[in-house]
Order: C-alpha cells, then structure tokens, then sequence
C-alpha cells in the first residue's frame, strides 16, 4: 500500500465588503420596541437568500432561500426556530398572515405553499400558475388568498376549499407585484409596462336573503367614493354557477408610472395610506391613498364648489355631475431619486408623521430617506446610508502584503485596503476601472493596471496618487513583480509585454525622493496579451495570449522558448510554481492544463469548473494550486496526483479573482455577488476519501429533492397537494421510526419467551434490559417507539410517514391505541393517525386483523379529542371571563394599543391645563 498524502482543511473565516445581497431585498423590523432603527445580521446557510418577510408582530423575520428553503428567525436571540422545505427552486415571494400564525410562499417552482407557523408544519400546496410567482397576499376579514406570477394572470383562492375561484386575465404582460388598498376592498397591481391597473374588490355574502334585490347587496358591500364602472370585468370565471362567487372584481381606471420600464417592487407601508413602486431605475415613486372619511371630504368640498358655480350660472343643482376621479383618491406624493438603481424598499409611517423609506441599491449601498408630509411640498431628505466600506461594483483584482496582513481589493472606482484580521478597511483611494494590481517590495506602495491602459502609483500613508503612466494603447490586462523585487512586467490588449523598473526621482513638490517606474524593454506579440507570470528564478516568462496558446520566453534575450497549445479557448490565467518545474493555465473552456516546463509536455488535463477558469495560483512552496471560476466555486488542487482536494463554496455568483497570502495560511476571493470572502488553512487534516463520501451524499440528496413527489391516495392531483417535498431529513426520519418499531417487536419476541421461560422454571429470572432503552431511562420499548415519534420535525412528519412501508403500519396504529388511551400528545398521534387512515385506507380496510384496532382507535380518539375540547373551550371561557373583568375594572386595555391611548389622555390633560391657564 502506497503513501497517502495528508492535506490540510480550508475553511471560511469572514465575509466582509458586502451590505447586502440585491437578491434578497430590505425591510423594516421592530426591534427592543423601535422600528426602524437597528441593522441585525443574522447567520444563515450557505444558499443565497432570496426573499424576506417579518411576522406582524415583529417577533420574528421569516427568510426564503434560493433552495427553497424556508428558515423563521428569532430577532431577539437571533437564531432560526424554525426551517420549511416544500419548494423545489427558489423562494420569490413571503407573506405573514395579520395575526402570524399562518405564512405563505411561492417559488420558482410556479407553486404557492401556505405553512401553519405555530404547528411548525405544511398545510398544503396550490398549484395552477405555470410561471415563476411574484407575489402573495392574504386578506384579513376573508380566509382569502391572491396570488400574481409572470404567467400574467392574478389567481384568487379560496383557502377553506383550497380551489382557485377566480382568475383575473387583464393584464397583457408579466405582473410584477399587487398592493390591497382601502381596508382590503381595493387591489393595484403592477406589470411590465408604466400602468398601475386598478381594481374594485366587492365581498358577496355566502349567505344571500332571497327577498333582498342583488343591486342593493352589490351597493352596500361596494368601496364608498368610487366611480360607477360601466364595463364588463376583465375576469375568467372558474365557477359553474355564479352565485357561489365569493368576490367580485372590476378594474375602475389606472394610475399612470412615470418610469417606462417594468415594476420590479410595489408594496405600501403597514397602514395602506401610502403606496410605493419602482422599476428598473433609480427612481421611487411615492403615492398617499386617501381614506373613506378623505374622500367623503374630498367630495364635499367639490360638490360645494359645484353648487357655488352654478348659483352664479343660475343652473340647476349639480350633484349628479360630481364625481371623484381614481387620480384623486390616489395621489402622486413625490419621486425619490436614489445614488444608484433601486433593487428594494420598505416604507414605514413614523408616529412624528413622517414617512421613512430605505431602499436597497444595486450596487451595495442601503438608504435611508425621510419625507415630512407636513411641508408644502414633500421632499424626500437622504438622512443616513449604510455602505461599510465596501465597493460599489464588482471588485476585479486582489493581492496580499508580504507580512500576510494587509488586503487589497480593485473595482472599477476604488481601491481599498484592508486589515486582515479586523476585516477593517484602512484606506481608500480614487482610480480608473482596475484589472491587476500589485504591492510594491516593502508595502509602502501599490500599483493598479487600468482598462484604460494606465499604470497608477499609490501611496498607502497618504493615501494619494503618486503617479500615472501611460503603459498601454489598450487594457493592462495582467501585471507580474519579477522575483528580484527590482521591477516587474505588464501585459496587455496593445499585443506588448513591457518591462519596468522601480527607481528613485526626485519629488517636486518636498524635494524628497520618491518611488517612480522606468520602463526598460518591450516585447512585441501578434495577439493580445491576457496573462504574464516569470519563473521563480527569473530566467523564463510566461505569456498567455488570445490565440489560445501560452508562449515562453528567455527573460534576458526575450528568445522564444516553448509553445503550450492545446486550450480550446483563450487562457485567462496561469502560474508557475515555487521550483519552476510545473506551470498550470486556466481557460475559458474550463479546463485547466498542467505542463512541464523543461519540455513543454502537458501532464494532464483536468475539466475543472462548469464555466470559465477566471484565476489561478500557487500555494506558496508546494504543488497545491487553487482556481476560481465563473460557476461560482473555488477549487483546490494537487498538481502531482492530479486529484481535486476541496471545493469552497460561499460565492453565489462568479469568481473574478482570489488572492493568496505569501505564507499560504489564508485565501481571499471576490466575486460579482460584491462579496469578499476570506478562506483559512486550519490544522484539520482532509482526508480525500471522506471528502468523495461527502460529495457523493451531497448529490444523492440533490437527487432526492429532484425526484417527482410520491402521488398521495386520496389527494386530489390538481390544484392542491402536500406541502412537504422528499428530503433526505424526511427518509432518515422514516428509517428511524422505522428502526424503533423493529427494536418493539424483537423486545416484544424476547419479552414473550421471557415470560415462556419463567413460566417454565417456576420462578422469575432476571430479563435483560437493551442498552437503548436503558440509555433513555428504562423506559418500555413502546414508549421508546414514541419518543422517537416525536422527535420528527412537525413540518417532515407527512413526509416521512409517506416513505414508510406499510407493513410497519398495523404495529403503529396499536400503538396509537395505546399512547391515546393513556392521553399522551393527543394532537400529534391524531393527525398522524388520520393521515396514515387517508394514504393506506385500502389496504387498512381489507385487513381483517386490523378491524378490532380501528374500532378501537375510533372509540378512543373520539372520547380524547372531546376531553382536548371541552378543556380548551373551558380555558377559553375562563380567558374571557379574566379579560371582561380586568376590562371592567377599567385598570387596561387588553389585545388594544394601550400606548395610543395614553398619550390620548396627556394631550388632553395638557390642553386642559392650558385652557385653566388662560383663563387665569
């Protein structure tokens, strides 16, 4: 047996430089009594998040993941309560119902799943989009659901029949995003053009009096103010008979965008007096939605204008002619012009009476802006923003200090500098669009490569731009410190490779020396030049170019040395490593080739990312080397075996660049997600075996979520089905039920000869206790079968009684008998117990060894779960009766907003003191 080789463990350290991901969106939470105020960061999971939501009442923040994945934070303590899979992609739209028990989501996966928060479990899944959904709302006086997606259409939902009951097919094009306005009986929805489409919301009662007319019905339950519509609603329905609608929804008019483009977010603050949206740009447009009381006050003064007009015209009274337009009720406030395009926004009505809005933009920066409604006309005031210094677009180019302390990162407006272990930034300094950088021998200075072709020397004391040099006619695409520390050599798209030198000049301005460069020699190509490294010994130079060949050359007669063809694709990066036996080149046909120096031969080819090999280097004095790539991984490699070690995955998006420091202990990477992430070698041995292991059940669990859904009996296939999805948590909880049953039947089996044996001897003989039931206390194995009945998570409970064979079943449901007649979690074994009812009902009901047991069940359920009643229905009372006392002792308010109040009787204790006062 050979020698294995020994590999120490990468593992992530920091994440710094990001705000926020443009993804994931922005909201307000209340927290320690204040909203609004305090910015929480949360630890999540590897994914990306895609969307938030915080519960009403401001307890908790439910988080949606690009997985699918749904994770319900605590924002006191800060960790995640509770985790949801149902979806199959990822999360796009979250809402809390107006008490919080109930959230409901939608997805990728074109399907709307509504999870029962307090249960911790899945109440069912609604299909019937067939495009990605962007929005959810639930309505608070009805048990009503809407639903828009890309699919063009809004889809109602009846959630105690749990069928669609309606269609609107108004809208030409995806829609965006919808808003409930005026107590829930008015509905604006936003698509890819600049109108927002108005629709009035009438309630028709289930119950109708047969004498009553329908007109009168359909008056009374309509919004007040509104325009009398005379055409035919824009709806499909899907109802046989009309009288078993339960809503009525007509479009009334439009309010017209300024923007051109798509809604991408239109929302309103928790109130509904303000209504917000924006596209694609930099700009939100603000609009206050008027209540009932407003508009009847609106429509007074009109109609006392009216009346005064036509007294003096001598013309008859005109109450019929006046009438309110849709651009009355809703109006246009003001357009908020943020620094960069809007991603996301969240609005709040502040008890001062001004409306706070914070936008999340695209380029890594979180606003805060303020509106004074009081003013005569409302401006909006940027108050504060949160950028903690990171960069404002992609950062292109990273390198490491010598002393493995200092980090430099390049975009295309900053360069910045920061302190590795506080993750602070130190400096910041102005420069043109960077591609390549470098620190100068000694740390004091560094150096950019531009897309302008410009060569720029900073000064990292000052933080001032030393020099500028015009280097190339085109891009400097890569820049390389040769081993002498002497100087050092560019590439780029002008087809040169140019040599420079460091020298000292004398500064005009202090008549000190300064650092300044030289350049020295140039060496003409035939292509543009993507990559330059030099050989440790600084005897050959390595040039990548675009015809996809990497060319070597004599450093001191710039002679042509060899010839590495076999890329399909251009090589975008290359190293050498430390002895100068082996160069490795990364292309953008994702394939990395390792080669020997001496003879030009390759070793071996190794496909190594799914798209684009952006950047690769060395481990500092080995044959270890990492890549970045454009599928968003950083992979680690061994050159001699040609084995891949470890993958680092935290980057959502494309890797531009990594960094490794001198000592080889840390690696830093940077990607279009504008995250810097810091990588750190730990003593941890990695063992290659493990890791395929590992891998290979990473991939059989994605296999699992990829699966089609397990078709339930009794379920219809149509519009509703489960919530939960197969996952690997729901099989290994399945296995485990399924292991505890076993342990209750063989201890049952040793149990019966036990007693066989006693019997037999005529006296008792000790019986042998398993270790398993000896470790949870001695308990008996049925209790055993119990407690690992309810360690199964609430939501992946279905999910895994699903997977269960069914000849584990009939020793469940005795079971079930037995944990229910000692009245022991009546709730959980209840909802099992119907479940397994509805999925194996066939083959329960033929079993004639089963009757007994579902005779039983039936007596027994049903006297428990009467007991479970009449004892909350009691609590209940004694709840209402505590609450009608304390009430009448006028002492508090209960389930009210007591602080409201309050500060109700200060105002009118002081203006009664100021009245007391003048009178004196």
């Amino acid at each position: 047996m050979g020698l294995t080789r020994q590999y120490l463990r990468y593992e992530p350290a920091a994440l710094f430089g990001l705000v926020a991901s443009a993804r994931a969106g922005v909201a307000f939470v209340a927290l320690r009594g204040e909203r609004g105020r305090y910015v929480l960061i949360l630890k999540g999971l590897k994914q990306q998040v895609s969307c938030l939501c915080p519960s009403p009442d401001g307890l908790h923040l439910a988080v949606g993941y690009e997985d699918g994945a749904i994770r319900v934070f605590n924002l006191l303590s800060g960790e995640s309560t509770v985790t949801f899979n149902g979806h199959r992609a990822a999360v796009t739209a979250l809402q809390y119902d107006h008490l919080g028990g109930r959230l409901v989501s939608g997805s990728k996966d074109t399907e709307v799943i509504v999870w029962d928060v307090i249960n911790e479990s899945g109440l069912y899944r609604l299909r019937g989009h067939k495009d990605v959904i962007t929005q959810v709302l639930f309505l608070k006086e009805k048990n009503l659901l809407v639903t828009c997606a890309k699919d063009t259409l809004v889809k109602w939902w009846d959630l105690d029949t749990q069928h669609c009951f309606k269609t609107l097919v108004g809208h030409r094009a995806e829609v965006w995003g919808m808003a409930l306005l005026s107590k829930e009986k008015r509905l604006i929805t936003g698509s890819a053009d600049s109108e927002l489409r108005v629709w009035d919301l009438t309630y028709i009662q289930e119950v109708k009096d047969p004498d009553e007319p329908e007109s009168k019905k359909s008056k009374e339950s309509s919004s007040p103010g509104t325009e009398e519509n005379t055409e035919e609603d824009e709806t499909l329905e899907l109802d046989e008979h009309p009288e078993e609608r339960i809503v009525k929804c007509s479009k009334v008019g439009s309010i017209m965008r300024e923007g051109r483009d798509r809604v991408v977010t239109l929302g309103t603050d928790r109130m509904g007096k303000f209504l917000a949206c924006h596209g694609t740009d930099a700009v939100l447009e603000v609009f206050s939605v008027l209540s009932e009381e407003e508009i009847q006050k609106k429509l007074e003064k009109k109609m006392k204008k009216a009346r005064k007009k036509a007294k003096q015209n001598s013309e008859e009274e005109p109450e019929k002619s006046v009438e309110l337009r849709l651009q009355d009720e809703i109006q246009r406030v003001t357009n908020v012009k943020a620094s960069s395009k809007i991603k996301s926004f969240d609005l709040i009505l502040s008890p001062k009476g001004e409306l706070k809005m914070v936008l999340l933009l695209q380029n890594n920066v979180i606003e805060l802006y303020n509106l004074d409604l009081s003013a005569q006309v409302p401006q909006a005031v940027r108050v504060s923003r949160i950028t903690i210094g990171g960069h404002r677009s992609d950062v292109r180019t990273l390198a490491f200090s010598s002393d493995n302390i200092a980090i430099l990162s390049a975009a295309a407006e900053t360069v910045k500098i920061w302190n590795r272990s506080t993750l602070q930034c130190i400096r910041t300094m102005e420069c043109e669009y960077a591609l390549c950088s470098l620190f100068v021998p000694g740390d004091r200075q560094v150096i950019i490569g531009t897309k302008t072709g410009k060569l720029q020397l900073y000064d990292l004391a000052s933080g001032s731009l030393i020099e500028t040099l015009d280097a190339h006619d085109g891009a400097v695409w890569s820049i390389a410190l040769s081993p002498d520390q002497h100087g050092f050599v560019t590439g780029g798209a002008d087809k040169c490779v140019k040599f420079w030198e460091f020298e000292l000049v004398k500064d005009e301005s202090s008549a000190q020396k300064r650092l300044s460069m030289k350049h020295v020699r140039v060496l003409q190509l035939d292509e543009d030049v993507l990559c330059v490294r030099y050989s440790p010994n600084q005897k050959l130079l390595a040039v990548s170019l675009l015809d996809c060949t990497v060319k070597v050359f004599y450093v001191d007669t710039l002679k042509f040395f060899l010839s590495l063809y076999g890329h399909k694709l251009p090589v975008l990066c290359m190293d050498i490593c430390y002895d100068g036996t082996l160069i490795a080149t990364g292309s953008a046909d994702r394939n990395v080739k390792i080669w020997g120096l001496d003879f030009g031969d390759c070793h071996r080819s190794l496909f190594a990312h799914d798209d684009s090999v952006m950047y690769l280097q060395f481990v500092p004095k080995s044959h270890l080397f990492f890549t970045a790539g454009k599928d968003s991984k950083i992979k680690q490699w061994d050159a001699d075996k040609f084995e891949h070690i470890q993958t680092l995955e935290g980057h959502h998006q494309e890797v531009w660049c990594l960094a490794l420091s001198p000592n080889g202990d840390y690696v830093v990477s940077a990607s279009h997600d504008k995250s810097l992430r810091l990588w750190e070698r730990t003593r941890d041995p990695l063992i290659l075996e493990e890791e395929r292991e590992m891998q290979r059940e990473a991939e059989y669990e994605e296999s699992v979520a990829k699966e089609e859904q397990p078709v339930v009996a009794g379920e219809r296939q149509g519009e509703t089905g489960l919530a939960g999805k197969k996952t690997i948590e729901t099989i290994k909880a399945a296995e485990r039920i399924m292991e505890a049953i076993e342990l209750y039947r063989e201890e049952m089996a040793k149990l019966k000869e036990h007693n066989a044996i006693c019997k037999a001897a005529g006296k008792e003989v000790p019986f042998p206790v398993n270790p398993i039931l000896r470790a949870y206390g001695n308990i008996t194995p049925s209790a055993y079968v119990l407690e690992v009945f309810k360690k199964v998570r609430s939501s992946e409970l279905e999910e895994s009684l699903l997977v269960l064979p069914f000849s584990y079943v009939p020793d469940l449901l005795r079971l079930f008998n037995e944990y229910i007649q000692l009245g022991s979690d009546v709730e959980l074994l209840c909802r099992a117990l119907l479940f397994l009812l509805k999925i194996h009902f066939g083959q329960i009901t033929s079993n004639q060894m089963l009757v007994t047991v579902i005779e039983n069940l039936k007596k027994t359920t049903i006297s428990r779960v009467s007991e479970a009643r009449d004892v909350l229905g009691f609590n209940m009372a004694g709840l209402q009766f505590l609450k009608r006392e304390i009430e009448a002792k006028d002492e508090v308010t209960f389930f009210a907003d007591a602080t409201e109040r309050f500060e109700e009787k200060k105002r009118k204790r002081k203006k009664k003191e100021k009245m007391v006062l003048a009178v004196l």
